[in-house]
């Protein structure tokens, strides 16, 4: 099918998909039908692209579609060798978007980012030379090895999609997605990522050790010793093949078809308070004066002692949309509170600030989030 002939079929199947959800969207979720199939076929094959460059990773690279088709930003943490750099390479090459790479150094300035003015003599006047950051897709590149006002220049760019040189801000090309990596063991020479800054990445990813049967595949993947030779005992080497090339099939019209069709997935107002529900519990309500003069709000014991600071709206919102897509992905047209629990974890491990207590004791976020969840009833 070419590409002017499956353009018309997307279109038509969303236009369907969103006259279906708009009839349905009062009826319970046990009414609701079943997406339509095409837009499930574009997530398909882009997993099949992913699949070319990387072996496994299925919630990693499920979580990068998500923040795709949300339009936010990723954060991802594993340790060296885990294919997270290749990862988003891949990705941005499906879309088919400008991208650029920025390896971030302790020596880093904010204008190495964004850019800045450059004095012309020709002309006696300044001009404006763009950084980096004015692309589609932007990896920062073990973003914690930049101090922290290099981190900080991001902040404008993530939120607001613009970046300010000398007295203009100037817009980013859209869609506009920062895919920021982190090494978790390495101390020495990196600083901790602002709270401000970690709120604006919509999920953060823990990138796992793969099974034995997944490093036997990577295996299929080692480069020959000469570089010359494409095939040795039978056996072939897929990055030196110029048959798989990879296929943009996320281009910004299919990405357009897919935020389209998960905004048809219907939520109900039961699952939006149990949203809202497990955000707000993660919060410890600080001491305020009462009516009778004495402190009252949730006492810091129990689960809430290992908790100093709690997610904020940004975190309801961006639950809600991931819970969307999640059911999106899994064919479904409604969302169920598996959605929202499963969607937790990456939504609000960044945005907890846990305490000193929980460091003692050993829990880490996602510990403290499963707690959260066994505290708030399912609707």
């Amino acid at each position: 099918m070419d590409s002017t002939k499956r353009t018309e079929v997307y279109r038509d199947s969303v236009e369907t998909s969103n006259e279906t959800s708009n009839e349905t969207s009062k009826k319970t979720p046990s009414k609701q039908v079943s997406p339509d199939p095409v837009p499930l076929e574009i997530l398909t094959s882009a997993r099949k692209e992913m699949a070319k460059r990387i072996v496994g990773q299925g919630e990693m690279i499920d979580g990068l579609l998500t923040a795709l088709i949300a339009g936010g930003h990723i954060l991802l943490e594993g340790v060296p060798g885990l294919a997270k750099t290749r990862a988003v390479k891949t990705l941005a090459e499906i879309t088919g978007l400008d991208f650029k790479r920025i390896q971030f150094t302790p020596d880093l300035l904010p204008a190495d980012l964004t850019g800045t003015l450059v004095w012309e003599q020709a002309t006696s006047s300044f001009s404006v030379r763009r950084g980096p950051v004015f692309a589609n897709v932007i990896l920062a590149d073990e973003i914690n090895r930049a101090p922290a006002k290099v981190q900080s220049a991001l902040l404008e760019a993530m939120e607001e999609h613009q970046v300010t040189i000398g007295e203009k801000s100037y817009s980013l090309p859209s869609p506009f997605f920062v895919l920021a990596t982190q090494n978790p063991i390495e101390h020495e020479g990196t600083y901790t990522l602002p709270e401000a800054e970690l709120d604006r990445f919509l999920l953060k990813l823990l990138v796992p050790y793969p099974d034995q049967e997944e490093e036997l595949r990577i295996l299929d993947f080692a480069a020959p010793f000469d570089n010359k030779l494409l095939e040795t005992e039978g056996r072939r080497y897929d990055q030196y093949d110029d048959d798989d090339i990879l296929n943009p099939v996320l281009d910004p019209e299919a990405l357009d078809f897919l935020r389209k069709a998960a905004d048809s997935v219907f939520t109900d107002e039961q699952i939006q308070r149990y949203i809202v529900s497990v955000v707000a519990a993660s919060r410890p309500a600080p001491l305020r004066a009462g009516t009778d003069g004495m402190r009252v709000g949730r006492p810091k014991e129990g689960l809430y002692r290992y908790i100093a600071f709690g997610a904020s709206p940004r975190a309801t919102l961006a639950l809600f949309r991931c819970s969307k897509i999640r059911a999106f992905f899994d064919g479904r047209s409604f969302v169920t509170p598996e959605d929202v629990k499963a969607a937790a974890y990456p939504v609000l491990r960044h945005r907890l600030v846990l305490s000193y207590e929980a460091e003692a004791d050993g829990l880490d976020s996602d510990t403290v989030i499963s707690r959260i969840l066994t505290l708030v009833p399912m609707p």
